[in-house]
Order: structure tokens, then sequence, then C-alpha cells
């Protein structure tokens, strides 16, 4: 130590700029937001987050969905940069047991934020019964995951986003409350919307080929017949299919749903069988081209519109 005194000018200006340097690489291993121009990096799996956290976003952040325009969110697959993109995310919006691949890379990647919507909000099984979380909060599968289709989910799903985003970037805070109030607006006229589009129909039972819609019928007291299970994949028994006809002909339905994503040519087998009519009711896991409208609040007015018709609403 008492050699320093004697340093020369030139070894003690070197120090000096040794110490700066080191000082920069130690803030640099601050947390700092992952994208380039400064912003927060939000990575989802579905359409839905996407349009949720986006719109609470504004220009603050960057929202990136992993799933492809037209896909089946069921069978997400990650590519490696999608996987390392999870991992880099500044926050990641979910939600467990929905997506294989989503789960996988948030248990293996580890990212610094993670928002699983089925640890706050109350989940269906597969009959629509409401399931009380486990203490963990992560024990999901199972479980219906099509969350959004009770809009007033999706503005849940705003509201946390924005009090995390605020956590994470608190000179944005009150902007991120302030849009996460305005889609709240908006989704509580389409839920005024369904409320009183369905209140008063000839028949509450509608059958899809995809039984995705268990939070729409439980918020508005419907009565959804799957012909297959909450899996795309899931093909149905020539018993499932005979009893499905059934219920058509108990309930004198007119209209039989299916999905863009996924093949409608069972549901459409079964209603040329019983003369019945195929209409679209889209479950909102993806947005493409064939969607019926440019946004999640387009395509559920769409959905309304379908069912209204379908089970004679007035």
């Amino acid at each position: 130590m008492i050699l320093m005194l004697f340093r020369s000018p030139a070894k003690l200006t070197a120090a000096v700029v040794l110490s700066t340097v080191l000082v920069g690489l130690a803030a640099g291993c601050s947390p700092q937001p992952s994208s380039s121009d400064g912003t927060l990096n939000v990575v989802v799996g579905a359409y839905p987050f996407e349009y949720a956290a986006t719109r609470v976003a504004g220009g603050h952040a960057t929202v990136t969905n992993l799933l492809a325009p037209g896909a089946d969110g069921h069978d997400l697959e990650l590519s490696p940069r999608q996987i390392a993109a999870v991992a880099e995310a500044d926050l990641v919006v979910y939600q467990s047991g929905y997506q294989a691949a989503m789960d996988q890379a948030v248990a293996q990647e580890a990212p610094a934020h993670v928002l699983d919507t089925g640890d706050f909000l109350a989940l269906l099984d597969a009959s629509g019964h409401e399931h009380e979380h486990t203490d963990d909060g992560h024990d999901h599968g199972g479980y219906d995951p099509h969350v959004w289709l009770n809009p007033l989910n999706l503005m849940q799903i705003g509201e946390e986003v924005a009090k995390t985003l605020g956590q994470l970037d608190p000179a944005n805070a009150e902007a991120y409350q302030t849009n996460a109030a305005a889609l709240a607006k908006d989704l509580n006229a389409l839920d005024d919307q369904f409320a009183s589009g369905l209140a008063n129909c000839r028949t509450d039972t509608f059958i899809t080929n995809h039984a995705a819609f268990g939070y729409l019928a439980d918020a508005y007291h419907l009565h959804q017949v799957g012909i297959s299970g909450l899996s795309t994949e899931e093909e149905p028994s020539p018993a499932r299919i005979a009893e499905v006809q059934q219920i058509a002909k108990d309930h004198k339905l007119t209209t039989l749903f299916y999905e863009t994503a996924v093949s409608p040519k069972v549901a459409e087998s079964i209603a040329a069988d019983l003369g019945l009519t195929t209409d679209v009711l889209d479950p909102l896991e993806t947005l493409s081209p064939e969607s019926r409208g440019g946004d999640y609040l387009e395509v559920m007015a769409a959905n309304l519109a379908a069912l209204t018709k379908a089970n004679g609403c007035s």
C-alpha cells in the first residue's frame, strides 16, 4: 500500500481508468431491459396474452408472440431462438398446463419475471366446474386453459400485466395503469354485450368441435357440448359422435360450430348427417387472416353474433 504513494502519474492514470472500467462492468450486471432500445421485452405464447400485454404496454414495451398466426395453440413448438427469447425476456406471460413447450422453456430457462395467469384466475376443469388453486399455484394440468374467453378474465390479466410492468419500469407505471383501465373499459363493455345478447335464447346449448368455451359458457349461463375434449388432437369415438347427434336432436339445434385453426371435418360430417349448418366459433388462441376480425374485441363480437343466431337469441 505504501508503494502506491510513489506511483508515477502515468501509472496512477491507468489505475483510474481501470477502476472506471470495473465500475462500468459492475453497473452492466444490474437488471436492464433486454431490448436494444431500452424498452422492456414481454414474451407470450398465445394471441390473447399478446393482445392484453400490447394494450397495456403501449409504446413502452415490445411484445413478442411465439405462436405463429393461424397455428393451433396447443401444438406450440419452440425453436432454439425462441427458447432464448424466453430466457432473455423481461417478462413472460403464459398459463402453465396449456402449452407444454412454454412450460418446459419457463422451467428450464427460469426467466427473471414470469406471470402465470393460472396463479390468479379461477380455473375450470373439463366439465366447467371451478377448481380451487393448489398450495403452490402451479398445478394447472387437466384444466381448461382458455381463460380469455371470459372477457373479465382478460381484464384481470391486463391488470396484472400493468402491475408487473410498473414494478419493472416505475417511470412508466402510471401509463401502464392508464392503459389497463382503457382495456378494462372495453372488456367490461364486451361483457355487457354478451350478457344482454345471450340473456333470452331459444336454447342454451351449443356444440363445438373443440371444448374450448367453458369460461364463456360459465360466464353467460350456456351449456357447451364438445365433440372432442380440451385437446384439439383428441379423436371422438363413434359412441361420442352418436351422443352428440342425440344432443343436437334433443335440443333442436340448427348449427354445429368449428374453428379455423382445427380441421372442421368431424363437425361437418355430423352436421351433414343431421341436415344442420356449420359456423365458426373462434377460441382466439391465435389471430390470422381467416379470423373474423382484426383483434380480440372484433373476433369476440363475431362469436357473439354466431351464438345469438344459432341459439335463437333475441
